[in-house]
């Protein structure tokens, strides 16, 4: 076939345009960091799997920020709960140039890696980190989407109180921020109560642990009727399975860093049945659990396995601040930043709003138990 001369200016065109259309495609960049390897990478992985269902579910809808058409690309990094790693990860997507951060799970990663993120202008927000200190520090792109350790640790100790009726407790943690921070708001709830409940023991333990037998038998000479654990599933799993060898018949109580569904498998038969009590820092009450048990069954259908914990938060994470975005017309850190400040949105895990500090402004608590090895609800409260 032969080309007119004709043809030419048409063809230029019609390439032009082509091109104009793939230069309006910009890509809009968010980060994400968890523990990817290590003890608790399950967590780390139901983390990542809940903000790649939300770029997923995006883009195939086609999001417009500013009148463009853009693309969400994740970027995932591994902290490896180590807050060395966490640093390091951390400047590597601020090189990147990320519009945005989600993460990091733990407190001990997100609170120095959110120095980085401020210093750069990055909005970042935690779907799980509950130490206060991650949202005292003054920095205006610091955000979290559950209750602080502040609520979840109080919450527990007044309960170990006054339902538990608790008059012996003694206190484990793993000295992360974590575990220390949640471990000592619990004595505070207890203390709170002033219902003669004593702390008859205090042990330390690491994230990384596997024999508790020493610190287990000096607590067994206490008598406990409760022992609380300040830190991770993969912890009080073993913990658990070395307090029945021990004939330590205390209730185990921790926050949502034990609150998961793999504690059964971590703990096996030592699970005993209302032998353990958990608080998740969220939860919805009853009018809004249908969107996080249709979330939960499109979650296992794309990805062939339970949610963990924080996949949901995650979620709702990613597309809180995609929705600030496109609120202020520009995935430009500093453009949104104070559209997310201000935002109010109803997510699968409940209504998100943040305070001055970027606290939640409803920040709820869900409390669970284990029975037939598997989590069932006692309540949500806040």
């Amino acid at each position: 076939m032969q080309i007119s001369k004709k043809m030419i200016p048409l063809a230029g065109a019609i390439a032009f345009a082509f091109a104009g259309t793939a230069a309006a495609q910009e890509v809009v960049k968010i980060g994400h960091v968890g523990p990817i390897s290590g003890a608790i990478a399950h967590l780390g992985k139901d983390n990542e799997n809940g903000a790649r269902m939300a770029i997923d579910e995006l883009n195939a809808k086609g999001v417009m920020i500013g009148g463009k058409k853009v693309k969400l690309e994740l970027l995932t990094e591994d902290d490896a709960a180590d807050p060395k790693q966490a640093t390091a990860v951390a400047q590597k997507l601020v090189d990147a140039k990320v519009n945005g951060v989600i993460g990091h799970l733990n407190s001990g990663t997100t609170i120095p890696a959110s120095k980085i993120y401020n210093e750069a202008g990055i909005p970042q927000i935690s779907p799980s980190a509950t130490n206060p200190k991650y949202t005292q520090q003054g920095f205006k792109t610091a955000f979290r989407l559950v209750a602080n350790d502040g609520q979840l640790g109080g919450t527990l100790g007044r309960y170990a109180v006054q339902i538990n009726k608790a008059k012996k407790v003694a206190v484990i943690d793993d000295r992360t921020a974590y575990g220390q921070g949640v471990s000592e708001e619990f004595i505070k709830g207890v203390n709170s109560k002033k219902a003669g409940t004593e702390i008859v023991g205090r042990q330390y333990t690491t994230d990384k642990a596997t024999d508790f037998g020493a610190i287990l038998t000096a607590i067994k000479a206490k008598n406990p009727d409760v022992i609380f654990f300040g830190g991770m599933d993969a912890v009080a799993g073993p913990m658990l399975r070395q307090m029945k060898q021990l004939g330590i018949n205390a209730k185990l109580m921790g926050g949502d860093g034990i609150c998961t569904e793999a504690l059964s498998t971590l703990a096996g038969d030592a699970l005993g049945d209302n032998q353990v009590v958990c608080a998740e820092a969220g939860g919805v009450e009853d009018a809004q659990k249908s969107s996080l048990d249709d979330f939960k069954a499109a979650y296992k259908k794309k990805f062939g396995v339970e949610v963990q914990i924080y996949g949901p938060y995650v979620y709702d994470a990613v597309m809180t601040m995609v929705e600030a975005m496109q609120k202020a017309g520009s995935a430009e850190p500093a453009k949104y930043l104070p559209f997310l400040a201000k935002i109010k949105r109803k997510g699968v895990t409940g209504n998100i709003a943040f305070d001055a500090k970027g606290d939640m402004l409803e920040g709820t608590l869900t409390l669970y138990t284990y029975r037939s090895g598997k989590r069932a609800l006692l309540a949500v409260t806040k």
